[in-house]
């Protein structure tokens, strides 16, 4: 957690000029029943913004990673853990399984955001030698991660538990107190979308992050530009 803030301004950019690269012009997974679908149509206006969906042809990068986090994960979760050959990685992620499904689907999102934020924070310079990659679930598992790596792991680990992929988001923002990039996921539920993020282990509805202006969105199917809808000021949720 410490070099986002000693790394902020060189994360900002980096991350921004990624997110800009990387989003520049099925799923083998089965919905869970009670999860509440969010459809287009139904625009919760996520950090206060309005948003303009596009397809993902032209994100090779992401739908790559989709494809071997899916294998990955899959292979994750079918590991006989009575087998010595069944390494602590898929222990680990079997664990977060078990103990989740226990769970009604608002809990199961406190459980992923916790079990994953024991992981420590580390820049993917320090890890990979380049100043911006994505890991896939368990290339974070074994090596740890920055703020995406987090969220591309609670994504699949939610995916694997039935939600469906038109209710996530992994979302690309600037967090305006710190002045940095960030990312998180959101998962939309009960009429609302509620944000892991591994800066904090609470989850809490969008409408709590009034100093996270969003930048980019995406998920199995689709990808979101943003921009802003409302001041701040204007977008207080009411009690």
């Amino acid at each position: 957690m410490v070099g986002i803030f000693k790394h902020g301004r060189q994360r900002f950019w980096g991350l921004a000029i990624a997110v800009l690269l990387l989003l520049w012009p099925g799923s083998g997974f089965s919905a869970k029943p009670g999860v509440t679908k969010v459809q287009a149509e139904q625009k919760l206006e996520l950090f206060g913004s309005m948003e303009f969906r596009g397809s993902l042809r032209a994100l090779t990068k992401w739908t790559d990673i989709i494809e071997r986090a899916k294998q990955q994960t899959e292979k994750l979760a079918s590991c006989d853990d009575q087998q010595a050959s069944c390494a602590a990685i898929a222990r680990s992620w079997q664990q977060m399984l078990n103990e989740a499904k226990t769970l009604e689907p608002r809990q199961q999102l406190d459980w992923v955001n916790l079990f994953f934020n024991r992981w420590p924070y580390r820049l993917d310079m320090e890890v990979y030698g380049v100043t911006e990659y994505w890991a896939t679930p368990e290339e974070f598992m074994r090596y740890s991660g920055d703020c995406e790596d987090y969220s591309i792991t609670k994504y699949f680990a939610l995916r694997q538990l039935g939600f469906p992929s038109e209710g996530l988001r992994i979302v690309v923002i600037r967090d305006r107190i710190r002045n940095i990039g960030h990312a998180v996921l959101a998962a939309y539920l009960q009429n609302d979308a509620f944000i892991l993020d591994n800066m904090s282990n609470l989850v809490l509805s969008h409408q709590r992050y009034l100093h996270y202006s969003p930048y980019y969105s995406v998920n199995e199917k689709f990808r979101w530009a943003h921009g802003q809808l409302a001041s701040p000021a204007q977008k207080l949720p009411q009690h």
